[in-house]
């Protein structure tokens, strides 16, 4: 038993399917990738011999942890914990579910992404603004925008600062707040360390409120922190976003922009990015651009990156003064 504890996943995985034989294992080979076929191919071939014990212990396992997540199915990993704790005790259900939720990589408040974001606000709006934070950093972007688009707006900068400075949150905790959502709304439970949070969380979950709520959350961080306001800012639009900008848009970003910094930021940018920018040019300049591109030689990687950056600048600037708009998020970007 001591050996079978160190077996991997890969190794187990062999080892169910050795023991199903070939029949089952072909039918299972149907729903994998071919990456996973062939690392498991691979496997099985080198396990030299597998004995009674560990064909009872993986059958056994694999058992369990189909058992796991019928329950969790059929109720959360709240309701799964206490089937299984009845049917094996709370030590072996407790071990159970960590190697479902490790296997299946089940994410905190699981349960929530699937509920209406209003449902949820009616909860967790009246929670401490750590709580909230915590809550929308797994949510998915657009469900976390609505969320925060529809708190009050003397908390919404408080909980986006909370969001971008967040790390590692502790089981513990996560539990505790999974606990007094699932009593509301039967939030799924789970007692993983994630990583969430920080300043990409922040920027996904402000990309999904609308405009009216960034700039209210944008211009009150700008005030309690600046430099964190800036950083958030750099990364609500990023230079191969320029393709979502319509044509009147593109030709006043070629307008405004060096032509030197555009030549270098079409260095390494997409064939998407450098079609649009050439089809919003005169044909002239657009065949100088490229002359001028072939014979620029070989550039360092940070003269373009620094090259793009300031058009990202000047674009946020454009958007900031209204001779731009940005579509995406609410209704106020909407064209007519």
């Amino acid at each position: 038993m001591t050996k079978y504890k160190r077996l991997t996943g890969k190794q187990k995985a062999a080892i169910l399917l050795i023991t199903l034989g070939p029949d089952v294992s072909a039918q299972i080979y149907k729903h994998l990738n071919e990456e996973e076929i062939e690392k498991l191919s691979l496997e099985i071939s080198s396990v030299k011999k597998v004995d009674s014990r560990q064909k009872e212990d993986t059958l056994e396992q694999f058992y369990q942890i189909a058992l796991a997540q019928d329950y969790i199915s059929q109720g959360g990993v709240g309701y799964a914990k206490t089937v299984l704790e009845k049917a094996f005790g709370k030590q072996e259900a407790t071990n159970i579910i960590n190697r479902l939720t490790s296997s299946l990589q089940v994410r905190p408040f699981e349960f929530a992404r699937k509920a209406e974001p209003q449902q949820l606000l009616n909860f967790i709006q009246t929670e401490h603004p750590q709580t909230i934070a915590l809550i929308l950093s797994y949510l998915d972007s657009e469900q976390a925008g609505q969320i925060l688009s529809d708190l009050p707006q003397e908390m919404q900068a408080d909980i986006a600062k909370r969001i971008a400075t967040m790390d590692s949150t502790s089981p513990e905790i996560i539990s505790q707040v999974e606990q007094v959502l699932e009593r509301n709304v039967a939030t799924s439970l789970t007692e993983d360390y994630t990583q969430t949070g920080g300043i990409q969380a922040v920027v996904e979950v402000l990309n999904g409120v609308d405009r009216s709520t960034e700039r209210t959350i944008l211009d009150a961080l700008e005030v309690q922190d600046p430099e964190l306001s800036n950083e958030i800012k750099k990364r609500m639009f990023v230079f191969e976003d320029i393709v979502i900008l319509d044509n009147r848009a593109i030709q006043k970003v070629i307008r405004e922009v060096e032509d030197k910094d555009l030549q270098l930021s079409l260095k390494i940018a997409s064939d998407e990015v450098k079609e649009i920018i050439f089809k919003n040019m005169s044909e002239r300049m657009a065949e100088t651009y490229k002359e001028d591109m072939k014979y620029m030689g070989p550039v360092r990687l940070k003269e373009v990156e620094d090259a793009q950056t300031s058009i990202v600048s000047v674009i946020r600037k454009l958007e900031e003064t209204g001779e731009i708009v940005i579509a995406r998020g609410g209704g106020d970007d909407i064209i007519v």
